[in-house]
């Protein structure tokens, strides 16, 4: 089977990288973007070319076996992101100095912050998807704006408009949101816009169709 590595949507590719790829420990990543004068599948195949992606599971079993890391693609667009494992790869010696951690630096990507984090109590670590600070800043401030002057049917179709699929983190971003309009108009003496509002449960989508 060909390797695949496109993802046909902005939400395939957050739920690709994030519980497919660093949620298995794949936490050592650059990102870049195609050029406009180059054929994205001309780059995707030179990376896979490059770092001998187009293998079995049972060789990616037997390299981690072995101390070696393993490497995965992804792209949307002309945006893409190579990641590694731990372990010894030409991966690293030809990237350099620009792998990031992704459990120090998360990758942004589509108004997105994934990332990795513990768990408590120093537990193992897990993929971590938000919503960019500075963006939900700007969007808790434009719902806060309108909360008072706005109904709450207004207000629950904006809400539920807001296009991030719900993470456990998005989803502890939209209840801050929630009660941050429900303050306002609690000062207000108007209706509180009610918790079903905002979008619980993510929408499960096949990556690269």
């Amino acid at each position: 089977m060909a390797y695949r590595c496109v993802a046909a949507s902005v939400a395939g590719f957050v739920q690709q990288l994030a519980v497919a790829y660093v949620a298995n420990a794949y936490w050592f990543y650059v990102t870049g973007r195609v050029p406009d004068h180059k054929a994205p599948a001309s780059v995707d195949q030179k990376i896979i070319e490059r770092y001998d992606l187009e293998v079995s599971k049972w060789t990616r079993s037997r390299r981690k076996r072995a101390g070696q890391a393993n490497v995965q693609y992804l792209r949307y667009g002309r945006f893409f992101v190579v990641l590694a494992t731990h372990g010894e790869h030409p991966f690293f010696a030809a990237e350099g100095k620009q792998v990031r951690d992704i459990r120090e630096k998360p990758l942004y990507f589509m108004g997105y912050s994934i990332g990795c984090r513990r768990a408590r109590h120093g537990g193992a670590y897990h993929a971590s998807v938000r919503i960019e600070r500075e963006l939900f800043r700007e969007l808790k401030a434009r719902f806060t704006a309108m909360a008072v002057h706005r109904s709450v049917e207004e207000l629950s179709r904006e809400l539920w408009r807001i296009d991030y699929e719900p993470y456990a983190p998005v989803r502890d971003q939209l209840r801050g949101l929630l009660r941050a309009i429900n303050r306002c108009r609690k000062v207000a003496a108007l209706e509180p816009v009610p918790s079903w509002a905002i979008r619980f449960r993510r929408a499960l989508v096949s990556p690269f169709r």
